[in-house]
């Protein structure tokens, strides 16, 4: 898609402290990630900072802040929350895991099926094509439309989830949030590096290897 901006973008990842008390996250420790929405009207100096490149973040409209699993269950939440999955603080020097837990992603994915900005379209396209190779979404087809801008016919791909992940859920996500029935997925056309620094950019927000 034309429209996609090749500037990359950076949502951050764990800062080692809990956004909303400061207590500081130790190795081992279970917390929430979570993903807000930027606020649109923040200035962008006296937005939280997280990560090494906030201003990036913005491009995609989302933050990472992490939340101590105290503050959590307490019923602290931070302002504008979008996503959010468990997870824990690495050991030093510890690798990154193999496998990230299937649901944060089928969430993920389910939470940005109607968000139509450019960004967030190749973000959840990539998501799925992870979906697909772990074989959690199934493909069924694809579709074409003109596009009503005028430029090229968009590709929509037709997918579905497999019954054995529909019925997984994961901690503190409902499985009543996971998406029911035909899926479409609309392909951004981005090329073969801007999808892999994309893929790269969500394993640095999950601290995971994808």
């Amino acid at each position: 898609m034309t429209q996609f901006q090749s500037t990359p973008y950076d949502l951050g990842s764990s800062t080692g402290k809990c956004a909303l008390t400061g207590a500081a996250l130790e190795p081992g420790q279970p917390y929430m990630a979570t993903l807000v929405e930027v606020d649109p009207t923040e200035e962008p100096e006296a937005a939280p900072k997280q990560g090494k490149n906030v201003p990036n973040a913005d491009a995609l409209g989302l933050r990472r802040l992490d939340v101590s699993i105290d503050a959590w269950q307490s019923g602290q939440r931070p302002p504008r929350l979008f996503s959010y999955w468990r997870t824990r603080v690495p050991e030093p020097n510890q690798k990154k895991r193999i496998f990230v837990d299937d649901h944060v992603l089928l969430m993920l994915f389910a939470r940005l099926a109607d968000d139509a900005r450019p960004e967030r379209l190749a973000f959840r396209f990539v998501i799925g094509l992870i979906l697909l190779r772990k074989k959690v979404l199934r493909y069924e087809g694809t579709r074409t439309e003109n596009d009503p801008a005028g430029g090229e016919p968009r590709e929509w791909w037709m997918l579905s989830v497999r019954p054995k992940s529909a019925e997984a859920s994961g901690e503190d996500a409902p499985a009543s949030e996971l998406p029911d029935g035909p899926l479409e997925m609309l392909n951004p056309q981005m090329d073969e590096p801007k999808t892999q620094q994309v893929i790269e950019q969500l394993g640095e927000i999950l601290d995971a290897e994808l």
